[in-house]
């Protein structure tokens, strides 16, 4: 059994839901090489089909989200090993940043090391009260890195060296205070919350979805100049399809009549 599990939610004309969960409780969901290839396989798969809208990404139980990569799988690496071990997680981590529909991280409790990185690949993190958040790999003798370098956009650079330098836990409020998370919730209404992204995203234009993911990830990485270049192009390729023209006009018939001056 490889711990990982995707169940898919058909939600009618609005396309599908996916769920994945990393199950390895007994450990907090800590993620192993096998764990890693697994996750890396459905995301490929996930990304091909063209009836996804939203992926929810979870932790099995309470206790954590992801706890990490697994100490006593790192403990014997070498250089040659090390290199493959990380750029297993890196491709898990890009397989989110890949996928052309959002990925919400849904966190409760420990999202540590390996799995802190995996919530910023995300392209949205909503966490319960009581989630601790940090990047203990110095304490253990290594540096964070692949997905780490995402953190700085994220809650900047003082308090990502505070972070990696320090290996210190912070809890789920300081998280959303940084910008590390965008909302908090009590556990009780942690689906509730989730659920509310999800619909959101349902209820926009597919395609125009699919498009700014696309931007977004485009924009972090172009120059400013390039960036704004690049929207103009996607602004016309989202004419390409009658999406938009489809869209505005059931907007206009909504409204009401202005009263006449």
């Amino acid at each position: 059994m490889t711990g990982v599990a995707v169940s898919l939610e058909a939600r009618g004309a609005l396309g599908r839901v996916a769920t994945l969960t990393v199950d390895n409780q007994a450990k907090l969901n800590v993620l192993d090489p096998p764990r890693m290839a697994e996750m890396e396989r459905v995301l490929a798969r996930l990304a091909e089909d063209e009836e996804l809208r939203v992926l929810v990404l979870r932790g099995a139980g309470s206790k954590a989200f992801i706890g990490g990569a697994d100490i006593r799988a790192m403990a014997g690496l070498d250089p040659a090993t090390a290199r493959a071990f990380i750029s297993g997680l890196h491709r898990v981590c890009e397989g989110l940043r890949r996928l052309p529909v959002p990925a919400i991280a849904r966190i409760e409790g420990f999202a540590l090391g390996a799995g802190l990185e995996i919530a910023a690949a995300c392209d949205m993190r909503v966490a319960a009260s009581g989630a601790k958040f940090g990047m203990p790999e110095v304490k253990v003798g290594i540096p964070s890195v692949i997905e780490a370098a995402l953190l700085p956009q994220l809650i900047g650079w003082g308090r990502t060296r505070r972070l990696l330098f320090t290996g210190e836990t912070v809890e789920a409020e300081e998280a959303e205070r940084w910008g590390l998370v965008e909302r908090v919730v009590e556990a009780g209404e942690l689906d509730a919350a989730v659920e509310e992204w999800v619909a959101a995203i349902l209820a926009a234009g597919p395609r125009a979805i699919r498009l700014q993911k696309s931007l977004i990830r485009q924009w972090e990485e172009l120059a400013t100049a390039a960036a704004i270049r690049r929207g103009i192009d996607i602004f016309a390729e989202a004419y390409a399809t009658a999406e938009p023209t489809e869209r505005m006009a059931a907007f206009l018939r909504r409204r009401k009549p202005q009263p006449s001056t």
